[in-house]
This record gives C-alpha cells, sequence and structure tokens, in this order.
C-alpha cells in the first residue's frame, strides 16, 4: 500500500519502494490492528511483531530517538540504556497505555514461564497519541482483549489510515492515523529494506507540505500551534548496531519537517528503530556475541531510506484516512476528501 503511485503526490523519492510498500517488507515483521468505531469511540490498538519467533528469547538490537519529550510511552529508558527490543510494539492511545501494557505483559509471561522467577522481569513497549479530538478518551473504551486481538491479527498486509491505533488521530489539521511505506536499499551487492509505520497525530492545520507544495488545511479552525505526538517506527534487515539504529531514528525529524512540522512544545515526537539482522539471545554459553555494523562513513544511504520511508508513511496516513466526525461533533476529513474538495 503506502502512498499510491496514481494519488497525483510525487515526494521526489531517491530509493525504490518495496514491494508492499509497507513495513512488512522488512522479512519477519508482522503488523495487526483493533479498530473500534461506534458513536463516540474512535480508537484502537495496531500491534508491531519484530519477528515471527519469541521476542524476550531472541531480542532485536535497537535505537530510540525522543526528539520532543511530550509523551508517556512505555519502555524507551530500557531501549536507550540496553539498545534491544524484547517484545512486540504496541500502539494505542495516552489513556489505554496502562490496559496496552499490562496486557502486553500476561502475553510475554505466558510464553516464557521463566520470567520473573527464574530470570528478570520483561520490558514492554507501549507507545501513544492523545486521540481525544475525535474520541471519547475518557471512556477508556480500549479493553485487554483488544490487545490480544491485535497481536493475533498480525499479517505482512495491513490497512492504513483511521484504523488501530490512528482510528482516532488528527495530523496537520486533517485526519491522521496508520501510515507505512518501504525504501530497498542495494548494499554490498544485496538488496535490503528500509521500513517505517507511523501513527501521526501532530502539527499545525495549514502547515501540511507535501512534495515541497503548501496546503492550506486550516480551514478555518483557530488551532495554529504544532502540537499533539507522532509515534514513528522504523524496521530494517541492514545490519546496523544500537548506536546507528538511533542515529537512524533521530533523523526521523528530517521528515517531519519535510511534512510541515516544527516539534512544537507540546508535540510528542518519538522514533524508535531495529534491525532484524542483529538479535541477541536472552540466554548464552558464550560471554562475547558477534553482531554486525555499518561502515559509517557510507551510512547516509540508510539514513536517506529512513527519512523517505518515514515522509511517505505520514502522508499515506493522511491518504488512506476516511473523513470522519468524532466526539462533540468534531470533524476532520481525509485528505483524498480534503483535495477533491479544495483542490490540489
Amino acid at each position: 500500500m503506502g502512498l499510491p503511485e496514481n494519488s497525483g503526490f510525487d515526494l521526489h523519492a531517491k530509493w525504490p519502494r518495496g514491494e508492499r510498500d509497507l513495513i512488512t517488507d522488512v522479512p519477519g515483521v508482522k503488523v495487526g490492528h483493533v479498530t473500534l468505531k461506534e458513536g463516540d469511540v474512535h480508537t484502537g490498538v495496531t500491534a508491531v511483531l519484530p519477528h515471527g519467533g519469541n521476542c524476550f528469547q531472541d531480542k532485536v538490537m535497537a535505537g530510540v530517538s525522543v526528539i520532543n519529550g511530550f509523551g508517556k510511552s512505555v519502555g524507551l529508558i530500557q531501549i536507550q540504556e540496553l539498545g534491544t527490543i524484547e517484545t512486540p510494539i504496541l500502539l494505542t492511545n495516552t489513556l489505554s497505555v496502562g490496559t496496552a501494557c499490562e496486557e502486553l505483559t500476561r502475553y510475554m509471561l505466558e510464553g516464557n514461564p521463566d520470567i520473573g522467577v527464574t530470570t528478570g522481569t520483561v520490558n514492554c513497549v507501549v507507545t501513544e497519541c492523545n486521540d481525544g479530538r475525535l474520541n471519547d478518551i475518557r471512556g477508556l473504551h480500549v479493553r485487554p482483549e483488544h490487545v490480544r486481538e491485535a497481536l493475533a491479527n498480525a499479517r505482512e498486509d495491513f490497512e492504513e489510515g483511521d484504523v488501530g491505533g490512528g482510528t482516532g488521530m488528527v495530523c496537520l489539521g486533517l485526519k491522521g492515523g496508520i501510515g507505512s511505506a518501504s525504501r530497498r536499499v542495494e548494499v554490498d551487492g544485496q538488496t535490503y529494506t528500509v521500513g517505517a509505520l507511523v501513527m501521526s497525530n501532530f502539527g499545525a492545520p495549514g502547515n501540511l507540505i507535501i512534495g515541497g507544495k503548501h496546503y492550506d488545511t486550516n480551514l478555518g479552525r483557530d488551532e495554529r500551534k504544532d502540537e499533539g505526538s507522532i509515534i514513528m517506527l522504523l524496521a530494517t534487515d541492514i545490519p546496523l548496531n544500537e548506536r546507528q539504529l538511533s542515529r537512524l531514528a533521530k533523523r526521523s525529524m528530517v521528515a517531519l519537517g519535510r511534512v510541515g512540522s516544527y516539534c512544537g512544545n507540546g508535540s510528542g515526537d518519538i522514533a524508535i528503530a531495529f534491525t532484524t539482522a542483529n538479535r541477541l539471545p536472552h540466554y548464552s554459553e558464550k560471554n562475547i556475541l558477534e553482531t554486525r555494523m555499518f561502515y559509517d562513513e557510507n551510512i547516509d544511504r540508510v539514513f536517506v531510506a529512513g527519512v523517505e520511508a518515514v515522509e511517505e508513511a505520514i502522508i499515506s496516513s493522511l491518504y488512506h484516512a476516511e473523513t470522519t466526525t468524532g466526539v462533540r461533533g468534531n470533524c476532520y476529513l481525509g485528505l483524498r476528501d480534503f483535495v477533491a474538495r479544495y483542490g490540489g
């Protein structure tokens, strides 16, 4: 999916798209949603599985960049300290982080009877954005069974737009949500993939930029603050170490600038990057483990691919989102409806 080539928007990409143009073009990565839409309820859960095995026993190397820290995500500190992810990654609304974290913990305990008994505890990763402009967020509508269903629904093909954790999100004056994209990169005679998935809920109305062109999405609203949040996930099968993954995550800020954000005071902008190529076992008889890394002098191609994938994923989240009327009668147009009504 991603942004269709016939969408009418040209992002001037340098690197080619992956087969699906989704984060799941990275082998092993899967994504699942649960979408809750009824009356004033517009929310849900999205689950990203780094690989098809046991993430606790077989951790992926990772890095994180807290670009602006107005957020309530769980599990980021241990990614910074240890450079690994050991659970699926959940995306949901701000007030559902506790529910999601508890149920993800139960999910991990069921698959790993050693946790908390013969080994340490588990670092669950749960990320969030505030969907209160369209969703009855005080109703706490995300329940434990929705978390389990999102995990069970994880597939290589998945929907974008107002689905899963992105159901109630608003971005740059339009309907936001879940978006994804990927880029193929040639390295040492092999083809690798950098994929991105975002939950877009950021930016001031009137600031949207697509392919260098400005779109006035303010539509008479007196909402000029750059606030909200975005969660940006980057996956790759390129061998990178945790330092390089943190650097890749940090470059996501370039994509935010390209689409019209300046990461305002009230914005929670968080990027997480992981590689499936470097894995660390929870148990090892060896003290010295072998991993691979990228030659730093040539790593720019990876950074460019990451920025392109995040930029397209953001625009794709707007493109696939449907016009939505939510709580308190608030209505936000999807990008396609906006262009049809006001011109491109």
